[in-house]
């Protein structure tokens, strides 16, 4: 399996992109971004969204990228996306909530 945190790690140091940076656009700490680097396993949104802040297409880098994009079967990669990209919109439904209650 590859090392996804590396694959991600060598993207962002290539772009130039600062980690201060790319941790504000994801809303995350530095030490947040330099834990993820150390990580196996990272969502396919989470690579899409950090390909889109260091205009960089992972798709050649990462696998499973690659095989959705040629709408290949993948179905545990798929699965871990549709959880993660459920994750990610039920925080912000929540964190909408909560500015909405404070208003």
């Amino acid at each position: 399996m590859q090392h996804r945190g590396e694959i991600i790690k060598i993207a962002v140091y290539k772009s130039g992109i600062p980690i201060t940076y790319l941790a504000k656009r994801l809303n995350k700490s530095r030490r947040w971004v330099y834990l993820m680097f150390e990580k196996k396993e990272i969502s396919l949104d989470l690579i899409l969204q950090i390909g889109n802040i260091i205009h960089f297409d992972f798709t050649q880098e990462i696998n499973a990228l690659n095989a959705l994009r040629n709408n290949k079967h993948v179905d545990y990669e798929n699965s871990i996306y549709w959880e993660n990209k459920y994750l990610t919109l039920l925080e912000k439904f929540n964190e909408y909530m909560r500015t909405q209650k404070r208003n």
